[in-house]
C-alpha cells in the first residue's frame, strides 16, 4: 500500500462522515487534489456539490471560501483590492476569497466573461495580479466550480481555454435510491450539513502530507507503452469525425499525471491501461466539441470520449 492510498482512503472515510455515495466523484475529487488541479462540477442543485467541497477542506485541514457568482459580480470581488489606510498614509491590499486553500465558484456560469478570466489566472499561475502588483495564493489551491447542466438563462458558457484549466469535470448525479434513504435517516437522527463540527470530521491529512503525496505520485513509473496509449487516446480526439475539436497537448499532460495519481490511490507505483481508461472520462469530457451534426444525432461528449477510447488498441 502506497502512501497516496493511505491518504485517500484517509480522506474518503472522513468525507463518508458527511456525504452519502458519490463514490465516483469523491474519488475523482481526491484525484484531482493530490494531482494539484482544479475541478468542475456538474449537477442539479441539491446533489451535495457544495457539502462535498466543505467536507474535504475539513478533512484536509485547509482554508474554505464560498463565492457565489452572479452576473453583476466583479474582479475586484474575487481577487481583492487596494484601500487607502489614512492613518499609514499608504495603500494596503485586502485580499479576496480567492486567498483561501479551497475555493468554491458555485455557478460559476452566471459570472460574464471578464469575471471568470479573474479565476484564470489563480488557477493557471498560483498568484493574482492586482494593480501590477502579484500576490502569491496560498498551497494547496484548488478550485472546485460547479454549474447546473440544465438551466441556462441568464448563464456565460465557459470559454474553452477555461475549461482547459480544470483537471477534471465531474458529473453529479442523483444517489441511488439506498444512498438517498441513509441520508433521509441522517436527517431524520438531526443531520445538519451546515453544522460539519458537530460530525466529528478529523483531519485526514494536512498540506504537508498532501506534499508528500506528491512527490510519491512524480515516482510512479509509466512504460512506454502505457506513454504511447495516452497519446493515442488524445490524438483520437483530433482524428475522429465526429469530433470538431479534439483534446489539446495540455490535455495529454493533464491524463498522463491524472493516470499516475490514479495509480498511486490504488496502491500501485506504475501506471496500467486501467488508470489511463478510468481518468480519459473526468478529464477529457469537457475538452471536446462535438460536430453539429453528431449533436444532432444524440452524441454526447461521453458517447464521444467512450467511442475514441474503445478504438484505441490496448497495450498487453
Amino acid at each position: 500500500m502506497t502512501r497516496t492510498q493511505q491518504t485517500a482512503d484517509a480522506i474518503r472515510a472522513e468525507v463518508g462522515k458527511a456525504v452519502v455515495g458519490q463514490e465516483t466523484v469523491i474519488d475523482q475529487a481526491i484525484t484531482a487534489i493530490l494531482a494539484d488541479g482544479h475541478v468542475l462540477l456538474e449537477g442539479v442543485p441539491g446533489t451535495a456539490k457544495t457539502l462535498l467541497v466543505k467536507a474535504l477542506a475539513r478533512a484536509l485541514d485547509c482554508s474554505f471560501k464560498r463565492i457565489q457568482l452572479t452576473p453583476d459580480l466583479m474582479p475586484a470581488d474575487i481577487t481583492g483590492v487596494n484601500v487607502f489606510n489614512s492613518a499609514r498614509g499608504e495603500f494596503e491590499f485586502r485580499p479576496g476569497p480567492i486567498f483561501a486553500q479551497f475555493v468554491l465558484a458555485d455557478e460559476i456560469n452566471r459570472a460574464p466573461a471578464k469575471t471568470q478570466a479573474a479565476l484564470l489566472e489563480g488557477m493557471e499561475e498560483r498568484t493574482v495580479t492586482v494593480d501590477g502588483v502579484s500576490h502569491p495564493l496560498p498551497d494547496p489551491f484548488v478550485v472546485f466550480a460547479t454549474q447546473n447542466p440544465v438551466e441556462h438563462e441568464g448563464t456565460y458558457a465557459l470559454p474553452e481555454a477555461q475549461l482547459d484549466r480544470f483537471l477534471c469535470k465531474s458529473v453529479v448525479d442523483y444517489p441511488v435510491r439506498e444512498e438517498e434513504a441513509t441520508m433521509l435517516k441522517r436527517h431524520d437522527a438531526g443531520f445538519d450539513p451546515r453544522n460539519l463540527g458537530a460530525l466529528g470530521i478529523r483531519t485526514a491529512a494536512g498540506p504537508t502530507e498532501l506534499a508528500e503525496c506528491r512527490a510519491e505520485v512524480a515516482t510512479v513509473r509509466l512504460e512506454p507503452a502505457v506513454l504511447e496509449y495516452v497519446l493515442s487516446i488524445v490524438r483520437g480526439t483530433r482524428q475522429a469525425p465526429f469530433i470538431l475539436l479534439g483534446a489539446s497537448p495540455r490535455a495529454s499532460a493533464i491524463l498522463l499525471i491524472a493516470s499516475k495519481t490514479l495509480a498511486a490511490v490504488r496502491g500501485r507505483n506504475f501506471v496500467i491501461p486501467d488508470d489511463v481508461k478510468d481518468s480519459a472520462l473526468p478529464v477529457l469530457r469537457h475538452r471536446l466539441i462535438l460536430q453539429p451534426e453528431a449533436e444532432i444525432d444524440g452524441l454526447t461528449p461521453d458517447g464521444a470520449v467512450g467511442a475514441v477510447v474503445g478504438q484505441v488498441p490496448v497495450p498487453r
